[in-house]
């Protein structure tokens, strides 16, 4: 059961070593704001969700089970969307189209299909946790070496009151520095295409040593 959680983070990471979620993981991750908030977005969404279709499966006639899978992740969205433009406005305004797309997001209905929908509901919460975790910290990674690179500073603002910021790191040195190419489209592919190489290897070597 754990060891689905741990996979979410490097063997079967969603962005780096399954590539799902890719759309919204480029485009939001030019802050660590956009990734935390993001990141916890699509987790909420990814346990309850597997935790209804879980509850669900045995219910569920399998010829409509992608109709009624899709329902209750938008349903979901849905919520949590309501609840980010209540009282997040700065996030909700950051995040943009790419909220409401957490509908269509392929790891939601992948985990779904894959896992919730063949084990019960404490498995499949914790699938959805792990992957969820592996999500946000993929974001992360992305966001804050595009953020560094492209300020000089990274800087996490509070959520809830967007006046007040919780910390800032970096220096006026790093910004003299900085390239704005990393705030860009381009930015964003060059530095997923760097992680992706890391992970690769390091899924590699973890095979190679499971092998002896």
């Amino acid at each position: 059961m754990w060891e689905n959680f741990k996979n979410g983070f490097i063997k079967e990471n969603p962005v780096f070593g399954l590539y799902l979620g890719m759309c919204s993981s480029l485009a939001i991750s030019t802050s660590i704001n956009n990734a935390i908030g993001m990141g916890v977005c699509v987790t909420l969404v990814l346990i309850f969700s597997n935790l209804l279709v879980s509850a669900m499966r045995k219910i569920t006639p399998n010829e409509i089970r992608i109709p009624v899978y899709i329902v209750i992740i938008a349903t979901l969205v849905s919520v949590v969307e309501m609840f980010v433009h209540a009282f997040t406005p700065s996030l909700y305004e950051s995040l943009g189209v790419f909220l409401g797309l957490v509908v269509v997001n392929c790891i939601i209905l992948g985990r779904a299909e894959a896992f919730a929908s063949k084990n019960s509901i404490i498995p499949s919460i914790i699938d959805g946790l792990g992957m969820g975790l592996g999500y946000t910290f993929a974001l992360l990674l992305i966001s804050g070496f595009r953020e560094f690179v492209s300020t000089g500073y990274l800087t996490f603002v509070n959520p809830f009151d967007a006046s007040q910021t919780i910390f800032k790191l970096g220096s006026e040195f790093f910004a003299n520095l900085k390239i704005d190419l990393f705030s860009q489209s381009a930015g964003a592919f060059f530095v997923f295409a760097i992680f992706a190489a890391i992970f690769g290897i390091l899924k590699t070597r973890g095979e190679k040593k499971g092998a002896k």
